[in-house]
């Protein structure tokens, strides 16, 4: 049990970590006490978690970092350029702590580094507390100093929970860090039961405890932050035999509705440190309490099920069929309810593993903020359609493309302060990073108002490597893409940023991977636009069966818009191309047939299936119409994954195999100068 909820801490911390990294950012636009209350309970919880849950190295940083907002909060700080500065550097160090797993030589180290002394050096200039060392565990506030210039004594009577221990408590830590406070004296009682019924995770133990110290009230609450399960009172009295019970605090199960509020007589003494420490016990089982109707589950159970549902949805095809086949009306309805039911399941897992795109987009303020710094560029970051969702599997490939084209826009094409002024251009450069869904496609565009790409410069560089002949005329978007090759840059010195030719490589190989498209769009002078075409899932789809000859083919069902039938006479040949009437309406097609090279005679009437690709409407030409089925998407073999237009294969209910049609990579590739040949064959 210990270790699940050591691991249900790190969770958590993870959580908190990537949180606090946009908490922190946004205290450059608003130092508000709400934005700056959030950074601190953040804080105090990795803290006082991390002390009970074997990462006390974590703990001991974080609490030179919440000091610091301690500070701010008591109206003796402000928040400054400084402050954000170090405050972004010692959640990195905190992720660090986090990945080495807990205590140990390694965290030791970590915690005693020059990197880690200089932040938390830097960190008491700032807050004027002295540091005492990286090792220290007992810095304190200005307001604990000043309550500490007099030694109280503090009875304290300690009652866990019989179901503690399950729920990962240690009280011998909670007691190790009371005796790190000052003196402690210890007596407990025990109601252990008969051996035959002694359950060793559950507790029989109470504690009494009596402890002298200078930290003061709140310091000694803290300890028992968490401890919301438990029975708690801490009597204040004075150290030289004075009048008992000056303060009393007590925990029980039934106050306010919350375990672990503080009790009223408290108040009349409590200074701002302790009433801070009740506010965060507050907030953070509030927030306990939002996060109940949720549940962790790792993501190879969800790949596990979206298996297995692939395979029902198989199963449930092969039923289909067979009940075609026999024809009886009780069996049909009974078909009708499993596909019923098999629809619903396959809607339920697939949100499941849908995440909103703001997961991704909220980590690049940070990348856009530290890579302006280092390159002397003032540049400001706007995001749209963060709600946009996509499934998990994409969403955890995209990260590193997206790093890799931001960085680009930000060194290659936003220009310096000096420039853009010179060039009647806003000092500061603007980049944007939108998602949007069109289809069953979606599209994330970064685009920047610098200088463009340099189209000749791309030539040139494109000629001395050899990529192009200088025989031949391309057009610029032609020569736009070849920023993907390779290798290929166009910087004249390799910095830490760019240069090497690796970056736009890296993005074109996972979209391609991930069975995207990525398109340039570029103005010199006025900037570029840089979209990635992704398929919202890589697992289950609508799809539309469709028949060409004696083979079938899947259409997604998300890219169509209508279906048609088309008679010989309908059809307008006009310089090669096709085209077909659609009310007022001229559509261009496709026969799918002769794009692919399929020799068969051709139907007295064919169906057209119109679908929409980068917003014009085109028609795909087939033999029938088979009707609409749900799809799982298997891969293709490697032999096979790099044909155009096809976008994967799925097993039919008779048990034979379809190619699944990527509808706007086969028409892109319909219209390049390799395929249009084929198409001119009536």
């Amino acid at each position: 049990m210990i270790e699940q909820a050591i691991q249900a801490f790190v969770l958590e911390a993870e959580e908190l970590l990537n949180d606090l990294e946009d908490m922190v950012l946004r205290l450059e636009e608003d130092a508000s006490k709400a934005n700056v209350d959030e950074i601190f309970r953040a804080l105090h919880t990795i803290k006082g978690s991390g002390s009970m849950f074997a990462h006390t190295a974590l703990s001991r940083f974080t609490h030179h970092f919440e000091n610091a907002f301690e500070l701010i909060r008591s109206g003796d700080l402000t928040v400054s350029q400084e402050l954000i500065d170090l405050s972004l550097k010692s959640r990195d160090i905190m992720v660090q702590f986090l990945k080495l797993g807990g205590d140990g030589p390694e965290a030791e180290a970590l915690l005693k580094s020059d990197r880690a002394e200089a932040l938390i050096c830097a960190l008491s200039n700032l807050t004027g507390v002295e540091a005492a060392g990286g090792s220290t565990t007992s810095t304190t506030t200005k307001a604990e100093e000043e309550e500490g210039k007099v030694e109280e004594c503090f009875d304290i009577t300690f009652i866990p929970d019989t179901n503690a221990l399950k729920n990962g408590m240690r009280p011998d830590l909670l007691i190790k860090e009371l005796s790190e406070l000052g003196m402690l004296e210890i007596a407990y009682q025990s109601h252990v039961p008969k051996l035959s019924d002694l359950a060793p995770d559950l507790s029989f133990v109470e504690w009494r405890l009596r402890l002298t110290t200078s930290a003061g009230l709140s310091a000694v609450e803290d300890v028992f932050i968490f401890a919301d399960d438990a029975d708690l009172k801490i009597t204040r009295r004075a150290q030289h035999g004075g009048t008992a019970a000056c303060c009393t605090s007590t925990v029980t199960s039934d106050e306010s509705g919350l375990k672990g509020s503080k009790s009223e007589q408290s108040k009349p003494t409590a200074n701002k440190s302790s009433t801070s420490a009740k506010n965060a016990t507050v907030s953070q089982s509030k927030k306990a309490e939002q996060k109940s109707e949720s549940i962790r589950v790792t993501s190879s159970r969800l790949d596990e099920m979206m298996d297995a549902l692939g395979e029902l949805v198989i199963a449930q095809a092969r039923l289909d069929s067979v009940a075609a086949e026999i024809e009886n009306q009780t069996l049909d309805t009974v078909v009708e309810e499993v596909q019923r039911l098999v629809t619903s399941l396959r809607d339920a897992t697939l949100s499941i593993r849908m995440v909103p795109v703001d997961t991704v987009f909220g980590k690049f303020k940070r990348v856009v903020r530290d890579l302006s710094a280092e390159l002397g560029k003032n540049i400001h970051l706007e995001l749209e359609g963060g709600e946009t969702e996509v499934d998990k599997n994409i969403i955890d490939r995209i990260g590193e493309p997206l790093v890799h084209m931001i960085r680009n826009s930000i060194d290659h094409g936003i220009e310096t302060p000096e420039v853009r002024s010179g060039n009647g251009k806003p000092e500061q450069g603007t980049v944007w990073l939108s998602a949007s869904q069109e289809g069953g496609e979606i599209l994330i565009s970064i685009e920047d108002d610098g200088k463009g790409l340099d189209a000749e410069a791309i030539r040139y560089r494109a000629l001395e490597r050899g990529l192009i002949s200088e025989e031949e005329e391309y057009s610029e978007a032609a020569l736009h893409q070849l920023i993907f090759e390779p290798g290929f840059s166009t910087a004249q010195v390799v910095s830490s940023v760019s240069g090497r030719g690796v970056g736009m490589d890296a993005v074109k190989t996972t979209i391609d991977e991930l069975g995207g498209q990525v398109t340039v769009l570029s103005k010199a002078g006025l900037g570029s636009r840089i979209t990635l075409r992704l398929p919202v899932t890589m697992a289950i789809i609508d799809g539309l069966r469709v028949r060409l000859g004696q083979s079938t083919f899947v259409i997604p069902l998300a890219a169509v818009e209508e279906c048609v039938e088309m008679t010989s006479d309908m059809a307008a040949q006009d310089s090669g191309r096709r085209f077909i009437q659609i009310r007022s309406e001229t559509v261009p097609f496709l026969n799918l047939d002769t794009l692919f090279g399929m020799m068969h005679a051709k139907e007295e009437r064919q169906r057209v299936v119109i679908v929409r690709v980068d917003g014009a409407r085109i028609g795909l030409v087939v033999d029938d119409i088979l009707g609409q089925s749900q799809t799982v998407i298997k891969s293709l073999s490697a032999y096979h994954r790099d044909i155009p237009g096809l976008g994967g294969a799925t097993i039919l209910g008779d048990g034979s195999v379809a190619l699944i049609l990527d509808v706007s990579t086969l028409v892109r590739w319909a219209e390049s100068d390799g395929a249009r040949s084929k198409l001119m064959v009536a």
